[in-house]
C-alpha cells in the first residue's frame, strides 16, 4: 500500500541530512520534489498545489528544533498536513436515533460494493449489532447470489426479490422483513452501472426518497486513483452522500485517490478494505494512513490487530512459561498461527516501520515461503521433540527434513535461532503488556 510514493518522499527526506537550516531555496527545491512525487501518486493537481503552499508556508525559515534534524522537522510538518489532507479526524460510521439504522451503499459496478455489503454486516456484527441485508441489485443477477452466499456465510439473513424490477419496493420490503426479525442495522446494497447514468441516479434517488436512510456510503476502488475522485463527485453533485468506503486499498501503489478524495469532495472515507477476506474492513484512521505514507508504519494498528487475535489466557499461559524457560516448539508454532489470522504476511510487514534510509523494514528479507517451510519442519516433529529439542540428534534432524521437504541446514537453523529467542524471551518477561504483544509477534520474524 502506497509503496511507490512512500519511497519516493523518503528518497526526498534522505537529501536533508547535511541541512543545518532550512532557507527559502533548500525548501523550494525540497518541495518541488515532493509536488513530482504526489503528481506521479496520482493525486489531484489542485490538491498537490494546496499542499505544497501550506507545507512551504510553515517550513520556510523555521529553526529546527534542537531534538529534530532539518529531515525530521521537514517529515513532521509534511506528516501534519498528510493527516489534514485525508480529513483530520478518523472516519466513523453512525446509528440513527431509533432502531433500525439503515445503510445505503451505492457505486459502480466492479466497485466492490455487494462485497463491502457483506464486510460492513460482518464489521458491525463484531460491534454487537444484528445486521440485515437487502440485495436490490436488479441488474446483475449474480450479485443477489453474491449476496445471500456472503450472507450465509456469515449468518445474516438477506432479502432478495428476482421477480421485481423496482428497487424501491425490494428496499421497503427488504425493510419491513429486517424489522420484523429484529435487526437494529439494515444495509442495502443498491443497484450500480458501468458508468454513471441518469437512469442509475433516478433509481436510487427514488430509493434514497422510499426509505430515508440514515447514511448513504459511496463505495470506490482505490485503485482507479482519479477516476475514484471523479467518480465522488458525480455521485456528491448528482445524489449527495454522506462517506466513503474506499476499496483494494491495500493494492493501491500509489495513494491518489485516498489523498484526493476528501480535499475534492468534502466528504470523509469513512471505512477501508484491505483485502478480500470479509474481515478486513477497518475504520479509517488519517493519522496512521500518513504514518504508513512516510515509512513510519502503522503499529497501533499492529497492536490492535494482535490484542483482538490473541487470547488474553493463553497470553497468560504463556508469559508464565516464557518466565519459566518452558517455552516450547509447540508455543511457537501457535504464534505463526495467529498471526496469519490478523491477515496476509505482507499487510503485517506493511504496518512495521522502515529503516531509516530505505524502502524496506527490518523483516522484508523473510518471505512467506520461508516460513511455510519453517511451520513445515515443526510439524514434522515429535511431541517430544518440540517440548525438547535438545533431544534432536543427527539422525533426527536428518528424518524431519525429509519429512519436511526442507535440508538438515535449515532444520540446525531453526533450532539455533530458537535457542537464541527463548533466551531473548526470558530477558524480556517482565516488560508491560502491550511489549507482550510485541514479543509475541517478534520471535515470528526471527525465522
Amino acid at each position: 500500500m502506497f509503496e511507490s510514493l512512500s519511497t519516493k518522499l523518503q528518497n526526498i527526506f534522505s537529501k536533508l541530512k547535511t541541512y543545518g537550516r532550512l532557507n527559502e531555496k533548500q525548501v523550494e527545491e525540497v518541495l518541488r520534489e515532493i509536488k513530482l512525487a504526489l503528481l506521479e501518486a496520482d493525486v489531484n493537481f489542485k490538491v498537490v498545489k494546496s499542499f505544497i503552499a501550506k507545507v512551504k508556508e510553515r517550513a520556510v525559515g523555521v529553526e529546527v528544533m534542537k531534538s529534530l534534524t532539518p529531515a525530521q522537522q521537514i517529515i513532521k510538518i509534511v506528516n501534519e498536513e498528510l493527516i489534514d489532507l485525508m480529513g483530520g479526524a478518523p472516519g466513523k460510521i453512525t446509528f440513527a436515533p431509533k432502531s433500525p439504522t439503515i445503510y445505503m451503499l451505492v457505486g459502480l459496478q466492479g466497485s466492490g460494493k455487494t462485497t463491502s455489503a457483506a464486510k460492513l454486516a460482518n464489521y458491525l456484527k463484531t460491534m454487537g449489532k444484528k445486521p440485515f441485508l437487502i440485495a436490490a441489485d436488479i441488474y446483475r443477477p449474480a450479485a443477489i447470489d453474491q449476496l445471500e452466499s456472503l450472507g450465509k456465510e456469515l449468518s445474516v439473513s438477506v432479502y432478495s426479490d428476482r421477480k421485481s424490477n423496482k428497487c424501491e419496493e425490494i428496499v421497503r420490503s427488504g425493510i419491513k422483513q429486517g424489522i420484523a426479525k429484529g435487526s437494529d442495522t439494515i444495509i442495502i446494497d443498491t443497484a450500480g452501472r458501468l458508468h454513471i447514468d441518469d437512469e442509475m441516479m433516478d433509481e436510487l434517488e427514488n430509493v434514497k426518497r422510499a426509505v430515508r436512510p440514515h447514511q448513504i456510503l459511496l463505495v470506490v476502488d482505490a485503485m482507479t486513483g482519479q477516476d475514484a475522485v471523479n467518480i465522488a463527485v458525480s455521485f456528491r453533485d448528482k445524489l449527495d452522500f454522506d462517506g466513503l468506503i474506499l476499496t483494494k486499498l491495500d493494492g493501491d501503489a500509489r495513494g491518489g485517490a485516498a489523498l484526493s478524495i476528501r480535499a475534492v469532495t468534502g466528504k470523509s472515507i469513512k471505512l477501508v478494505s484491505l483485502s478480500e477476506k470479509i474481515d478486513s474492513l477497518q475504520i479509517f484512521y488519517p493519522e496512521r494512513m500518513a504514518s504508513r505514507i512516510l515509512g513510519m508504519g502503522d503499529v497501533l494498528t499492529l497492536i490492535e490487530k494482535a490484542e483482538a487475535t490473541i487470547n488474553k489466557e493463553e497470553a497468560a499461559s504463556l508469559m508464565e512459561r516464557i518466565q519459566k524457560q518452558e517455552f516450547t516448539l509447540n508455543d511457537f508454532l501457535a504464534q505463526m498461527q495467529q498471526i496469519k489470522s490478523m491477515g496476509s504476511f505482507d499487510q503485517v510487514l506493511g504496518m512495521l516501520p522502515k529503516l531509516p534510509g530505505s524502502s524496506k523494514n527490518a523483516f522484508s528479507g523473510v518471505d512467506e515461503e520461508r516460513i511455510k517451510r519453517v511451520e513445515a519442519i515443526i510439524k514434522s516433529m515429535t511431541q517430544e521433540e518440540r517440548k525438547d529439542p535438545k533431544t534432536m540428534n543427527g539422525n533426527r534432524r536428518l528424518r524431519v527434513a525429509k519429512g519436511s521437504g526442507t535440508t538438515t541446514s535449515e532444520v540446525n537453523r531453526l533450532l539455533k535461532q530458537f535457542s537464541e529467542t527463548k533466551k531473548m524471551m526470558k530477558q524480556f518477561s517482565n516488560l508491560g503488556s502491550r511489549a507482550k504483544i510485541s514479543r509475541k509477534i517478534s520471535p515470528f520474524f526471527n525465522f
